[in-house]
Order: C-alpha cells, then sequence, then structure tokens
C-alpha cells in the first residue's frame, strides 16, 4: 500500500543576516512536525528555504561593498548551516535565486497579466521617502506620514497590481466552510475583522526604484514585488509549471498540508497567496499555522547590547537536543514564549538532567549493578504496575491528539510525563529494597523490565523531538525504535536483552552562575574581535574610526533653553512589542519608564522587529502630547538616528541605566 503524502513547508528564511534562535525555532518546529507524520506512516515532503531579493537586501550588498548575489549566497549559506546544525530533517532548501524558480516566478506573473489579474496603473499621492510609501490624504496624521510622522511630499510612480478585490468573496466563503484553513482560531478572527470583511484593495506586484529583484520579462524597467516571488516558492520547489508540465513532486504532494509561518506574515500567506492560487486556478493550501513569537525576556537579550540568542552559540553550551527541547517545549500554542540563559539552565537541569537523564542512567545501572545487564519479565506483578502500564499506553495517543492540533509542546509535556510516572515507580517499587532477599528477585526482575519497557515506548515517541536522544536511550537499552502498531502494546521488549554495561550521561547539570560568566566572558572577546575589525576596516580604508562618515542636515531654527527644557527625556524599557495591524511600517511598544507603561507608536518595523525590540532600554520623549498613529493611542517617542539613506537605529544608553533615568 501506498503512503499518503504530506507536504509541510516553513516561510523561507530573509537573507537579511545570521537567523536568531526565535527564526530557528520555526525549522525545528516544521521539523518535529514533518519527524512526526514520517513515523505515523506518512510520505513527507518538508521544504524550507531562503528569500534573497528586495530592497533591504541591495541596501545591504551595497553597504558591504559586494553584489547582491555574492551577498545572499553568504547568508543563505549560513541559514542552512545553521538548520542542519539543529538537525532539521528538510527534503528541499529552495532559494528564490534558484533558475527553475525566477523563470516560473516571470511565468505566473505575465499568465495573470495576460488573463487581467494583473494590471498596470501608477501609485499616485503623498509619498514618506523613509517608509517608501505611498498615502491618499485621508490616511496622512495631520499632514504627514501616519506610519513614521514625517513631512511628505506629492509623488507618482508606475506599478503593476494585482486584482484582490476581484476575489476577496471567494476567499471569505472558503475560510468560513474551511474552519481549519487558518489557525489558530485567533489569527483567523484578525484577518477576517481587520483585513477582509473591510474590503482589500488591489496589491502593488511590481517595484521600480531597485533593481534587485526578479525582472517582469515583458517591462523590464519593473521588477517583481518581493512577496509574489517568494510565496511562489511553495509551488516552484515542487516543480510546478504555468504551462502545464508540471513535476512528479506537483502532482503528488499539492496541496500543501502545513504551511508553518510566524503570525507577523499571516496576511500575506492567508490573503495575497491564497488569492495567487484563485487567479491561477489551483488548489489552496489545507492548512496554514501561525506560529507565536519566542521572545527575549526581562530585558536581559537584546541587539542592542550585542547579546541575541543564535542556534549555534546556545548548542556550544547545552547541544543539539537540549536547545530542541527548550525551543519546542517553552512555546504555548497561541502566546509567545520566553527565552533566558537561566531558563534553559533550569530546563536543563529538571527536566532533561534529573528527569530523563537520571530514570535512563538509574535503571540501566540497576538492571547492570543487580542482574549483570540482563533485563527479563518474570511475571510477578502488582497493582502499581498496572497504574503505570495503563499510563504508558495511554501516552501515544495522547501524543497523537495533540500533535493533530499542532499542540507540540503539549505533546512533549506529555511524554515527559511517562519519564516522571517511571521515576515515581520507582520511588513506589523501591527496587534497592527488593534487591536485598533473594526472595524479592523475580519481582525485582519484573520492576526493571517494567522501566525498561517504559523508557522504550517514551523513548520512541520523544525522537520527532529530540532524535539524537531517542538514538542514545534505545541504543543503550540494545533495542529499537517502535512503530505506531507497536506502541499499543506494552511488553515488546525482548526478554534476556542485555542493556550496554556503560550507561551514558545524557545531559550533565550545569551551574547557572558558571553558564553566566561564561556567557558574558563571550559577550567581551566577541565586543573585542568586533572592535579590532572595525579598526583594521577602517585603517582598510585610511579612514580615521573616530570620524568616519560625515551628514549635514539644514539647520532648523534655533530654540531658546526654556524651549529646550520643555521637553521631558528618560531612559525606557520596552517590555512588549507588537506589529501593528494594517500598517507596513509601525510597531507598538509598551515602554516602562520609573513606575508608569507608556504606549509608543513607531515607525521602525522596516529596521526591528517586535521581538528584538523587546528588552531594549531606549530614549524617550515622554511629554509629548499623545496622538493617534493608524488608530492606535502613542504616548511618546523613541528617538532614533536616520543616515542618508533613511536608515534608521534606535538610541540607546551607552551604560545600562534603570528605566526612568532622566536624560540631561
Amino acid at each position: 500500500m501506498s503512503k499518503k503524502p504530506y507536504y509541510i513547508t516553513t516561510a523561507i528564511a530573509y537573507t537579511s543576516g545570521k537567523p536568531h534562535i526565535g527564526n530557528t525555532y520555526e525549522a525545528v518546529l516544521a521539523d518535529s512536525i514533518a519527524r512526526f507524520k514520517r513515523q505515523q506512516g506518512y510520505e513527507v515532503f518538508f521544504q524550507t528555504g531562503t528569500d534573497e531579493h528586495g530592497q533591504k537586501i541591495e541596501n545591504k550588498a551595497a553597504d558591504a561593498k559586494v553584489t547582491p548575489k555574492e551577498f545572499v549566497d553568504k547568508i543563505s549559506g549560513q541559514i542552512q548551516s545553521i538548520w542542519d546544525l539543529m538537525n532539521t530533517s528538510y527534503d528541499k532548501f529552495i532559494r528564490t535565486t534558484d533558475d527553475y524558480h525566477e523563470k516560473q516566478v516571470q511565468k505566473i506573473f505575465k499568465k495573470l497579466y495576460e488573463q487581467g489579474d494583473i494590471y498596470k496603473g501608477c501609485y499616485e499621492g503623498m509619498y514618506c521617502t523613509p517608509c517608501e510609501s505611498f498615502f491618499t490624504a485621508s490616511q496622512l496624521v495631520d499632514g504627514k506620514c501616519p506610519d513614521c510622522g514625517r513631512e511628505v511630499q506629492p509623488a507618482k510612480e508606475e506599478a503593476y497590481f494585482l486584482k484582490l478585490s476581484k476575489y476577496t468573496d471567494r476567499l471569505i466563503e472558503h475560510i468560513n466552510t474551511h474552519p481549519e484553513f487558518i489557525q489558530p482560531e485567533s489569527r483567523k478572527n484578525e484577518m477576517m475583522n481587520n483585513f477582509l470583511l473591510p474590503g482589500l484593495q488591489d496589491l502593488c506586484v511590481s517595484r521600480t526604484s531597485f533593481k534587485w529583484g526578479i525582472p517582469v520579462d515583458f517591462d523590464n524597467k519593473h521588477v517583481v514585488y518581493v512577496w509574489i516571488d517568494a510565496l511562489s516558492n511553495y509551488i516552484t520547489g515542487l516543480g510546478y509549471d504555468v504551462d502545464g508540465n508540471n513535476g512528479d513532486l506537483y502532482n503528488k504532494f499539492w496541496p500543501a498540508d502545513l504551511h508553518l509561518i510566524g503570525k507577523d506574515i499571516l496576511r500575506f500567506h492567508t490573503i495575497y497567496w491564497p488569492i495567487m492560487l484563485m487567479a491561477l486556478d489551483l488548489p489552496l493550501p489545507k492548512q496554514i499555522f501561525g506560529h507565536p513569537w519566542l521572545l527575549q525576556g526581562e530585558g536581559k537579550m537584546s541587539k542592542s547590547k550585542g547579546n541575541v540568542l543564535y542556534a549555534d552559540e546556545l548548542v556550544d553550551f547545552f547541544g543539539v537536543d537540549a536547545v530542541r527541547y527548550f525551543v519546542l517545549h517553552e512555546m504555548p500554542f497561541d502566546n509567545d514564549g520566553v527565552i533566558t540563559w537561566e531558563l534553559m539552565v533550569e530546563r536543563m537541569n529538571s527536566e532533561l538532567a534529573n528527569t530523563l537523564g537520571n530514570l535512563v542512567n538509574r535503571t540501566i545501572s540497576m538492571s547492570n549493578k543487580y542482574f549483570g545487564g540482563v533485563v527479563e519479565h518474570t511475571g510477578v506483578r502488582e497493582e502499581v504496575d498496572k497504574e503505570l502500564m495503563d499510563l504508558v499506553l495511554e501516552t501515544p495517543r495522547k501524543v497523537a491528539a495533540k500533535m493533530e492540533q499542532l499542540r507540540v509542546a503539549d505533546a512533549i509535556s506529555e511524554i515527559f510525563t511517562l519519564f516522571k510516572r517511571c521515576n515515581k515507580y520507582i520511588d513506589e517499587t523501591m527496587p534497592w529494597v527488593l534487591a536485598k532477599e533473594e526472595s524479592t528477585k523475580p519481582r525485582l526482575a519484573t520492576v526493571l523490565y517494567n522501566l525498561v519497557e517504559s523508557i522504550c515506548i517514551g523513548a520512541s515517541l520523544l525522537k520527532s523531538f529530540m532524535p539524537e536522544t531517542s538514538a542514545k536511550i534505545l541504543t543503550q537499552l540494545n533495542t529499537r525504535v517502535r512503530t505506531v502498531d507497536e506502541l499499543k502494546e506494552f511488553g515488546l521488549y525482548a526478554n534476556g536483552t542485555k542493556v550496554t554495561d556503560k550507561p551514558e550521561i545524557l545531559f550533565a547539570r550545569l551551574d547557572v552562575k558558571e553558564v553566566l560568566e561564561k556567557v558574558e566572558a563571550k559577550k567581551a572577546e566577541k565586543a573585542k574581535q568586533s572592535g579590532e575589525a572595525a579598526d583594521s576596516a577602517a585603517g582598510a580604508n585610511n579612514v580615521d574610526s573616530k570620524e568616519g562618515t560625515v551628514i549635514d542636515i539644514p539647520s532648523k531654527e534655533e530654540i531658546t533653553y526654556d524651549d529646550f527644557a520643555k521637553l521631558q527625556f528618560q531612559v525606557g524599557e520596552i517590555i512588549a512589542c507588537e506589529a501593528v495591524p494594517k500598517s507596513k511600517k509601525l510597531l507598538c511598544s509598551q515602554v516602562k519608564i520609573g513606575s508608569q507603561v507608556k504606549q509608543i507608536v513607531s515607525g521602525i518595523k522596516a529596521y526591528y522587529s517586535p521581538e528584538e525590540m523587546v528588552g531594549k532600554k531606549v530614549m524617550v520623549v515622554v511629554n509629548l502630547k499623545p496622538a493617534k498613529l493608524a488608530g492606535i493611542l502613542s504616548e511618546g517617542m523613541l528617538l532614533c538616528a536616520e543616515d542618508e539613506n533613511g536608515n534608521l537605529s534606535m538610541m540607546v544608553p551607552e551604560k545600562d541605566m534603570p528605566a526612568g533615568a532622566e536624560i540631561c
């Protein structure tokens, strides 16, 4: 019998820089689902990759004095190496600079144009240069950009548009008749209430202001809008062909069973992408899941302090499977998770070293000590055995039910509940007491058999989430992974099997103080290397590093000291941040200033993600008259520096200052 196909994708990672642990979480999450489906007997195709076009990359390449292709080659390779480090079992790693993908995107664009779903027009209105956005007069706030509050000027740009409005009613009907299409439920409600029901405006799908993109082959002034390019990867990666000569993978695996994406790009995947597919007369994906973010908590980690967490750095401290466990287990189904060094050490010690590692080590050591490592079931049972067996046999069903709902963290919790029950079983049966009398040795043998059998089932279930650990446990027990059907039966561990005589320490306990000291040492070394590199670069270019590039701007009218004294500047700590719905540029931050928390809306989304903002110490104008931006009240202003290209950088205190400290 042929296996049922299952196609899962991640969002392709943007090649603007090295992915942090929050980005890496998505790849590990998708991998755990893909592995679980394979274990259930599905033929899985797991696709991930990199998104490599756009103005931001063109600018970054120019800053690095390399071509855009050289820039994305380096970053894409870096991303793939991290995905490999984290043991993700992808079947295809697609790049949007792949020749086949680029040619198909051009053909998709042309087909939609020829059938009238894409048309040529122009943006006309007020233009904000830093935001690269057009606005109608009604969208302006006090005559200024609603995203960043800067001056705007009249402008007009030729562009192609996709007729979103043509397909809105059809998409609404699909969502209403397919409740599983957008998950979690809160994400569906957000898309419906904020975008679809109010009505969609047609989407600009080409740009002329930069060149690093896929050219519109019948109008070379234009490049394809990056989201049309990026979203198409889900079908081009399978060998979709506009002319109908589709590859075998496309015929087998499309439509996708699951698009796994971050909640911040939900609109693109649940509105633009389905409408593109409708226009191409292709089936829609079965489900789109917008997962929450992994945030760096308690203000201890942020880019401004140079200590953003990266997967490879965490692996150096904890190992691959410990990091996989943490990012999977600490992420709730529909709420953001938090990661800190302290929390990772606590989980390492309590869950991995104590609950799991100690259980396996104790069981193997007792088997060696009392029976020379030979495990046998003697049939001497007691009531407590049934309680253990019932829980163990119920666990595979519970795990499968959680995974069906994509509740991966809950599935892992069920497995560790099994391991905790095994530890309790040891306390209940007290093998060390049974070993004292020859008459109770048969009972002792059964106790150890029950433990080994339970661990085998738990380790088999653990394979999708911690594959290396699962393999190590089963190897030490001299057995193999159980099939789905075998997990339904207790007692399949072969009588007389000998476990290893040298049990391996799966996870070593760590001292949090020592870990934090090593972290600080690594930060200092990195800062030193960065400084040396900057000095070297300045010398190579015969530039005084203290002077560097300068920018002159027009002078404003002079003010008096009394004018300046009216302004109140303080240090604020960002304790929460999220993207503003319907806005390309706005982030809404909750900023702690002394004992108060102010809500501040800023046009910085192009330069900082919400997770990067959390934990930052920033400079705030706190007595600015409250105003609404995109309908949201803003109670202050975050101070930024702006270069000649309109790029923004948050102004942060040089030294760590408490929230509320006066800037004077």
